[in-house]
């Protein structure tokens, strides 16, 4: 499985704002919200918090790809993309709830798995 290399790792802890979450659905045709939502579970796992997902949920359930990409306070941007797993209860599902704000339903939590990693341009992985 891929990690995230350090440079992003620690990007990561310093990123500003919300993420931007992009999947896309069967006729290629690309969803992006925002995500306040998320943690990094471990170097090969981005979560999100599925709290009042629509389209991109039937992205998801369908088989989208997706990408992360989230700018830190030194506006570094970086992207992660990978394929999603949808997990409504087990291990990756239990972490989500023990960060996700309880004011929110956390109904799943979407894992992206690291796969390619770039930081601008630049492909880092």
């Amino acid at each position: 499985m891929a990690a995230i290399p350090a440079e992003v790792s620690t990007a990561w802890e310093n990123r500003k704002g919300p993420v931007v979450l992009t999947t896309v659905d069967a006729d290629g045709n690309p969803n992006a919200i925002y995500a306040t939502c998320v943690s990094k579970f471990s170097e090969e796992i981005i979560l999100v918090a599925d709290n009042y997902f629509s389209k991109t949920l039937e992205n998801i359930l369908a088989g989208s790809m997706g990408s992360i990409l989230f700018i830190t306070k030194d506006t570094d941007s970086y992207q992660i993309k990978g394929s999603i797993a949808y997990h409504k209860d087990g291990e990756l599902f239990d972490n989500m709830k023990t960060w996700n704000p309880k004011k929110h339903p956390g109904r799943a939590a979407a894992a992206l798995k690291v796969e390619e990693v770039y930081k601008g341009a630049e492909r880092l992985l």
